[in-house]
């Protein structure tokens, strides 16, 4: 990243076109820094086959993100990163799901797009420090960067984040994490910013009807060849209609009439099965996990007691966690948790700060 000569540290902000990055560009000016707005151009809706509403990367998130831009004088720049979003977020989401796994692309989009492709575009521009929206804080003791929960722990978003290295982090800010939500909508009707009431966007952008086969099939141009349900004994209970269209711990949609209620446990792709099981069936008090990185240590030397969290919504819980390899991490619960998924991240934190995490295979 680039150190300006002058004392006035300048700032790329990435501008979904939403009320957080917006305030957060306005932070970031009230604190002196000399900003330059950008909007990731992702995909375009047609190449998904969406339409327009209820997602990111419209026009009118473009329109807001330049008109806010405007108001606060700064430049604005939009970024095509077209590609990379297909071969980093959307493939992978994609091989995911077809490997019977549950993919959380968010990460992917913060560690390939966000905190890649805008690092590069920042040296280019001269930038010192990349600002985004995120809800969480970033501190330092001199030595090291620590990553930490956000004081609103309803809109946290570190869970997202911890795929940020010591570099990145040194380069980035989060001008939110020390706000409530309610605070950030007060402040941009204050500014009259338009998108002040804007609702925040929901599920994945580039499926916002929350289908996800059916936009797999859309992609690949594949059919997903039928195959047994089975409970945990082998009995075949029904037939499923490909397993791309099952998660863990799912019940609704499961599509065949049972004697109980009956949950997703086990995707099998290699015989074409999906595993159902009992509410009780679902728990389990341990998980592996690769592809780490580690924030607040450089490595795991002996077994650390942490809270971890297993998906984006999940309560953590107490673990202890082991490093048993320059690239995996066990971690091991307290108590049993629910419907531990292969291809979500498991996130750790020592009281308010992440120490680091992996995906859970």
């Amino acid at each position: 990243m680039s150190d300006n000569s002058n004392n006035k540290k300048r700032a790329l902000i990435a501008m979904s076109g939403g009320v957080d990055s917006s305030l957060a560009a306005k932070l970031m000016i009230d604190a002196g820094y000399d900003c330059i707005g950008c909007t990731m151009k992702l995909y375009d809706n047609e190449d998904v086959g969406i339409s327009s509403a209820h997602t990111c990367c419209t026009l009118d998130d473009v329109e807001d993100a330049r008109r806010v831009a405007h108001d606060l004088s700064m430049d604005h720049h939009v970024f095509n990163f077209k590609d990379g979003f297909r071969e980093n977020v959307i493939q992978r989401f994609i091989d995911a799901y077809e490997a019977g796994m549950t993919p959380n692309p968010c990460i992917d989009c913060n560690r390939y797009m966000k905190f890649n492709k805008l690092f590069e575009r920042a040296e280019i521009l001269g930038c010192d420090y990349i600002v985004t929206g995120h809800y969480a804080r970033i501190e330092s003791d001199g030595e090291r960067y620590y990553l930490k929960r956000a004081l609103d722990d309803t809109k946290d978003q570190s869970y997202v984040l911890y795929s940020l290295t010591q570099e990145q982090l040194k380069h980035v800010q989060f001008p939110l994490g020390s706000l409530k939500k309610t605070e950030v909508r007060e402040l941009a009707k204050e500014c009259n910013f338009i998108n002040a009431s804007k609702p925040d966007s929901q599920d994945i952008c580039f499926v916002p009807d929350g289908k996800y086969a059916e936009f797999i099939e859309r992609e690949t141009s594949k059919s997903y060849k039928e195959g047994n349900f089975i409970d945990i004994e082998g009995n075949v209970l029904g037939r499923h209609k490909g397993v791309i269209r099952y998660t863990i711990g799912q019940r609704k949609g499961l599509g065949i009439a049972l004697n109980e209620p009956m949950y997703v446990k086990e995707i099998n792709v290699k015989d074409n099965t999906v595993v159902l099981a009992r509410d009780k069936e679902l728990y389990s008090s341990e998980l592996t996990a690769n592809n780490i990185n580690l924030i607040s240590v450089d490595k795991i030397n002996e077994p650390m007691v942490v809270m971890a969290k297993v998906r984006y919504r999940h309560e953590p819980a107490e673990a202890i966690v082991t490093q048993i390899s320059d690239d995996e991490i066990k971690v091991v619960f307290k108590e049993p948790q629910r419907a531990i998924t292969k291809g979500q991240a498991v996130v750790l934190y020592d009281k308010d700060v992440v120490v680091g995490g992996g995906t859970i295979c």
